[in-house]
C-alpha cells in the first residue's frame, strides 16, 4: 500500500489527511473542502440504497513554472468508454485499499495515480476529501481526494493503451474567461468546460474543476453563452 506524506491529521491505517503547512494560495480550497455539500458539486448523487462501484480520483495541486497548477491525464482514444477525454487520475477501489467508507478512497486515489502517471505518492500530502458523487453512465460512486504535490516527481503515461498523455494545467489558465465555455453533449446536456493545453476538459472533471474554482473564490466572470460541441475538433 502507498503512504501519504505527513504525520498530522486524520489517521486511518497508513492514510492521513492533513491541512498543515499548505501554501497560502491553497488555503481557500482546503477551507471550502470541509463545508461543501454533495448537492453543491453535482446533481448526480450516489444511489440512496447504496450500490454503485466505489472509486476515487486524485485532484492534485502543484506549484509550477506559471504558479499553481492541476495534474490531469488524457485517456487513450482506443478505449471503449470516455475515449480521449481528459480526467483526474483515479479508478475503482481494490480490496487491498481498505474500507470504502474511511481511508480506502485515499489509498485508491494514490495507487491509481501511481499506476497511471508514475507519480511518487510519497510526495503527495492529502489535505481534503470532497463528498462522494455519482457517474450514472458508468455506475461509479466517486470520492474526490484533494492533494498537494509537496515533493514533485516525474510523471508520464505509464500505459499508452490506457493513457494518451499526462499534463499539468496552470490554475491561471483555468480561471481565464478566454478558456471557458459551455460544452454541448449530443444528448443536449450542457456543462462547464475548459479549453486548455489542446484539450477540452468537460464532464465530471470539468464540473468538479468549475465548482472548486467557484468555492475557492478563484472564479472569474465568463461567457456562459459561449458553447462548444463535444466534436469540436472535427
Amino acid at each position: 500500500m502507498t503512504r501519504t506524506h505527513g504525520t498530522h491529521g486524520r489517521h486511518g491505517g497508513d492514510a492521513v489527511v492533513s491541512g498543515e503547512d499548505l501554501p497560502d494560495w491553497l488555503e481557500p480550497v482546503s477551507r471550502s473542502a470541509g463545508t461543501i455539500a454533495a448537492e453543491q458539486l453535482s446533481r448526480f448523487l450516489p444511489p440512496a440504497g447504496g450500490g454503485g462501484r466505489q472509486s476515487a480520483v486524485l485532484i492534485l495541486f502543484g506549484d509550477g513554472s506559471r504558479g499553481p497548477e492541476l495534474l490531469l491525464m488524457e485517456r487513450a482514444t482506443s478505449l471503449r468508454s470516455h475515449a480521449g477525454q481528459p480526467s483526474f487520475p483515479g479508478g475503482a477501489l481494490d480490496p487491498g485499499d481498505g474500507d470504502p467508507a474511511t481511508t480506502g478512497p485515499l489509498r485508491a486515489a494514490l495507487r491509481e495515480a501511481e499506476e497511471e502517471t508514475g507519480l511518487d505518492p510519497s510526495g503527495v500530502q492529502i489535505f481534503g476529501v470532497l463528498p462522494r458523487l455519482y457517474i450514472p453512465v458508468s455506475g461509479f460512486v466517486v470520492t474526490p481526494v484533494l492533494g498537494w504535490w509537496r515533493d514533485r516527481s516525474p510523471v508520464t503515461a505509464v500505459d499508452p493503451a490506457e493513457t494518451a498523455r499526462v499534463f499539468t494545467v496552470p490554475v491561471a489558465d483555468l480561471t481565464d474567461p478566454v478558456n471557458r465555455a459551455t460544452a454541448v453533449h449530443p444528448s443536449g446536456h450542457l456543462g462547464p468546460a475548459f479549453l486548455v493545453e489542446s484539450a477540452l476538459v468537460w464532464g465530471f472533471t470539468g464540473g468538479l474543476i468549475d465548482r472548486i474554482l467557484h468555492f475557492a473564490g478563484w472564479e472569474r466572470p465568463w461567457d456562459r453563452a459561449r458553447q462548444v460541441p463535444l466534436d469540436w475538433r472535427s
